[in-house]
This record gives structure tokens, C-alpha cells and sequence, in this order.
């Protein structure tokens, strides 16, 4: 039997190379689309892009810029066309394939839901919030919707925060280290995130499940606070104590490191709600439980 093929977009960062490891684990054909070399399409040529979707079963959208960074207009810019330019290329290259993909699921993000502290954001009831980064996520969707494919299914996943062997985890237990794994700011803000591994198995979900169709949330059913967080790194790490970090010593930080305290000042109450409904069940639902895994090593893409 002839493999089903995957087309990765944006393989090069953390996700993207574990998903490809994944991928060829369950038996996959991997194909993908970046600005590196080694990948099997650049975004300059959308023929070759044509190409590599030509056939395949799945599209998975991985591209953009990483937001740690300040929000000056370059990095504005950067941020923005990293996620609309590279989703109206694969608009166009799915439109001019012979068999385009089944399914398209496009990189969205949690963040899109107002700063939410009173109850959680489910697909259905979560109200949008304001602000550059929803303005992102909203021409990131709104790019996606706009792009006319025939026998595609596209959906938006609205990611909460990915916890693996890279992303966040790197700073916070980098700052656990040096004795600054305290609460940030308040430390009742809620933090919703997602395990590696179960993006990946919410990948596979959606694109076997038919009938889910629009945003789909993807976050665990178990968000912390900063404060349960926080707690939780320094734990898995064996550190007793972290200095808590107040909002003005925060925004001072943020512009010597050149990076948003919107990172993690942002009360994200992502609910998974349709991934629930249709029966998905997550393998690290709890956080202390995925960042035992994290520790153990055993999401880092390099070891196999």
C-alpha cells in the first residue's frame, strides 16, 4: 500500500521538526515547504509548491515568524506577512493542483480570545479580543477563509501555548535556573497550553474527523494560573524557590531582552471544546504530567 503524504509547511522550528518525526513513525510520506534548502519547495516558487501538494492526503501550516519578540513596525511587518503572505501561497498552490489535499489545517493561535480571567473561550461562545496580536490572528484566518479550494477542508487551530523540548519551556526553565521561577505580574492570569505530542495526535483527529469544520481550540482541558506554573517548572527541575517577578520590573525586562509581556501577562482561557465534543481524549491533560515527560527528554525530536 502506497504511503498517505503529509505536507508540512514551516517545518524548520520545534513543532515542525517533531511533527516530521512523528509523521514518518506513523508511516507517513513527508513532504515540505520552507525557506531552508533542505526543504522540497521554497516559498518563491509556486510551481514547486504545486507540485509537492499535488497527490498529498494532508496540509499542515506550521509558517510564522516567532512572536518573542518587540513589536517595532519591522517586526510588526515580519509577523504578519510570515503568517498571511505564506498562507495566500499554499491558497494558490492548492487551487492549481489535480488532486489537492483532503485537508488543510492552517497554524492559528489561542491568543485570538480576549484576556479572559472569569470563564474559559470555547469556539462557539469565546468572544475576540483586541490589540496587534488579534489583528494577526484575525488576517491570518480571514487569509485562509479567503482562499478558494475546492474539496479542501480547511480549519484554523487556534493553538494554545506548545510545551515540548523547545518554544517556552526553554525560558522558563531557564529563569527557574537562576532563581527568578516565581509568579510574573499578578499570577492569577491563566496560562492554556498543549503538550507536543497531543498537537500532533489533534492534527491526525481533525483531519480523520469529517465533520469539524471552522476554529477548533487547541488546548488541554486543564489551563493553570502563572502562579500553578510557575510552581510546576520549578518542580520538575528541583528547584525549591523562584523570585516572583512584578508587572513593572516585567516591563522593564521585556525591553532589555527585546520581547512582549504580553507573553505572559495575558490571561489565555483557551476550552477545546469541539475536540471534547467529538471525543478526543488527551494523553497529557495534566500540566505536571507533561512537564515530567518534558524533563524526561522524551519530546525532543532528536532522540528517537
Amino acid at each position: 500500500m502506497t504511503p498517505s503524504t503529509v505536507v508540512i509547511a514551516g517545518a524548520s522550528g520545534f513543532i515542525g521538526s517533531y511533527f516530521q518525526r512523528r509523521f514518518l513513525q506513523e508511516g507517513w510520506q513527508v513532504r515540505t515547504v520552507g525557506r531552508d534548502a533542505s526543504a522540497d519547495a521554497q516559498w518563491y516558487d509556486d510551481g514547486a509548491i504545486t507540485k509537492v501538494l499535488d497527490g498529498a492526503e494532508l496540509l499542515v501550516n506550521l509558517a510564522g515568524r516567532s512572536v518573542n519578540c518587540r513589536y517595532d513596525e519591522r517586526h510588526r511587518r515580519e509577523l504578519l506577512d510570515s503568517r498571511v503572505l505564506t498562507t495566500r501561497t499554499l491558497g494558490r498552490a492548492v487551487a492549481a493542483c489535480a488532486e489537492p489535499p483532503r485537508t488543510w489545517i492552517n497554524s492559528s493561535t489561542g491568543t485570538i480570545y480576549r484576556h479572559a480571567d472569569d470563564h474559559p473561550q470555547s469556539e462557539g461562545s469565546g468572544e475576540l479580543g483586541s490589540g496587534f496580536s488579534v489583528d494577526v490572528a484575525r488576517a491570518w484566518e480571514n487569509e485562509l477563509e479567503a482562499a478558494v479550494v475546492p474539496g479542501t477542508r480547511k480549519v484554523p487551530l487556534r493553538m494554545a501555548i506548545v510545551l515540548g523540548a523547545g518554544g517556552v519551556m526553554s525560558p522558563l526553565r531557564n529563569l527557574a535556573r537562576l532563581g527568578l521561577g516565581g509568579h510574573m505580574g499578578p499570577g492569577t492570569q491563566k496560562f492554556s497550553w498543549i503538550h507536543v505530542e497531543d498537537l500532533f495526535r489533534v492534527v491526525l483527529f481533525v483531519h480523520g474527523q469529517l465533520g469539524l469544520s471552522g476554529p477548533v481550540n487547541a488546548a488541554t482541558p486543564q489551563p493553570v494560573d502563572n502562579r500553578e506554573l510557575m510552581s510546576l517548572v520549578r518542580r520538575s527541575m528541583g528547584v525549591p524557590f523562584g523570585v516572583p517577578t512584578p508587572s513593572w520590573l516585567l516591563e522593564a525586562g521585556a525591553v532589555l531582552i527585546r520581547t512582549q509581556t504580553e507573553l505572559v501577562l495575558k490571561s489565555r482561557w483557551v476550552e477545546p471544546r469541539k475536540l471534547l465534543d467529538a471525543g478526543f481524549a488527551f494523553e497529557y491533560p495534566s500540566l505536571a504530567g507533561a512537564l515530567g515527560e518534558i524533563a524526561a527528554g522524551h519530546s525532543d525530536p532528536s532522540l528517537t
